[in-house]
């Protein structure tokens, strides 16, 4: 309850710093323009998010026929977790990784890459699974769309507000400009990724109890974390690292702007979780 407080305060906050970076920009124009704009692409965000993203990675949907053991895995733990079964894809990637998207528990999907299912023995695969149920059972995957969706918005009013704007407030004001230019987009892209962050421990805690493998769950994490380095993804988008059970896109700035905790203290959160006992 306390991570699902802080992560809608942090929503409300960005969409209210979204709005505000309209009407600096427009006055009350820019406002409701502002405000238009965030109920467009959440609503985008809302229908088409699982759609965009699965057809981005070439996600294939498969069944109990053609991939027993994901399938199993996944129909196991949703009954668990008392929520619908998901439709499950596999992914033709050699890295190591798996998602989840949709708008919620009844129109979700996990998708599992090529490598996850050659890499992670069946306790190791149940534990990244049920971190991904864990996000579902959440709706994880709905809060992450509308966070990058309206960090990406306000980014585009930075834009906008470089080369001014005819009554907008902000050319006669140097600061103003300056806030709209820096540091709206840059505390967007901050509480995007210290929501990503939230969520990510939770599901790290709730998927460890749904699986009772808060153990196999950290391993898991090392090998998809080496792998995610080694392997690089050969399709893809860094605008969806926040879906993923690792981020995918290492190096550089992605290291220091990481959608992700860092490893190590994940692993040492499910560590303290398996010495207290998750499955009590």
């Amino acid at each position: 309850m306390r991570s699902g407080l802080r992560t809608a305060f942090w929503l409300v906050l960005l969409a209210a710093l979204f709005v505000w970076a309209g009407g600096l920009l427009g006055g009350a124009e820019g406002a409701m323009l502002a405000f238009a704009i965030t109920l467009v692409v959440n609503l985008v965000a809302y229908f088409a998010s699982d759609k965009i993203v699965l057809a981005r990675y070439r996600a294939k949907e498969v069944g109990p026929q053609d991939q027993p053991r994901l399938y199993g895995i996944v129909s196991r733990l949703a009954a668990k977790a008392q929520i619908p079964m998901p439709r499950v894809y596999l992914i033709p990637e050699r890295t190591a990784n798996a998602f989840a998207t949709g708008r919620g528990p009844k129109h979700a999907a996990v998708a599992a890459t090529v490598g996850i299912l050659e890499q992670l023995d069946d306790d190791e695969l149940e534990g990244v699974m049920a971190h991904e149920l864990a996000h579902v059972k959440n709706r994880d995957t709905l809060t992450s769309a509308i966070a990058a969706t309206l960090a990406g918005a306000l980014a585009m009013v930075g834009n906008v507000a470089r080369f001014g704007s005819r009554g907008s407030r902000s050319r006669s004001n140097p600061v103003a400009l300056l806030v709209l230019l820096i540091g709206a987009p840059l505390a967007a892209l901050l509480i995007r990724l210290l929501v990503s962050r939230i969520r990510e421990y939770a599901a790290d805690r709730d998927g460890a109890r749904l699986s009772g493998r808060p153990l196999s769950l950290a391993d898991a994490l090392r090998k998809i974390s080496r792998t995610a380095q080694a392997l690089p993804l050969a399709h893809g988008n860094s605008v969806d690292a926040q879906m993923f059970t690792v981020n995918p896109f290492t190096g550089g700035l992605q290291a220091l702007f990481s959608t992700h905790p860092p490893i190590e203290s994940r692993i040492q959160r499910l560590q303290s979780q398996a010495a207290q006992g998750s499955s009590t």
